[in-house]
């Protein structure tokens, strides 16, 4: 991703621009930028006199900190077959963190722990079933008559 370019350039051109050196698409032109970069940052001071660039804003801090990644690893450790609503659990009773399944799966991805299936164990001999009002995909047979 590109870096945003520096808040001197922002001033230069704020200056540039306020002073009537030019119109935004020249000014763009003379300090190698596109004309939306231009009328964002002229919008941007017209509205709030702001000339330095808005800080990124990255969403909430997690709720769950470095012991509590290391305690999950920890059950993980003794218990490899815990649930992700195990997990859940175990995290809200020892550390008081409160998470959704999937927030507890991206902690888990982004500490390298790898989903596991179990071949081990027997598919599901129950078959899933249909609607009611679904109907088959197959062709129907004509019922067979009995020859007498």
């Amino acid at each position: 991703m590109p870096r945003a370019y520096e808040n001197d350039l922002r001033r230069k051109l704020l200056d540039a621009y306020g002073s009537g050196k030019g119109t935004q698409a020249e000014l763009a032109q003379w300090f190698g930028v596109s004309v939306g970069w231009v009328e964002k940052v002229s919008r941007q001071y017209r509205q709030n006199g702001q000339a330095e660039r808005v800080e990124q804003r990255h969403g909430p801090a997690s709720r769950i900190d470095e012991a509590g990644r290391r305690c999950l690893l920890e059950a993980l450790k003794a218990r490899p077959d815990l649930t992700l609503s195990e997990l859940q659990k175990l995290l809200a009773d020892r550390r008081g963190v409160r998470l959704c399944v999937a927030q507890v799966w991206r902690v888990l991805k982004s500490l390298g722990v790898r989903l596991k299936k179990s071949h081990s164990t027997p598919k599901n001999g129950t078959p899933r079933p249909t609607a009611s009002v679904a109907k088959s995909s197959s062709p129907r047979l004509a019922p067979r008559r009995r020859s007498t």
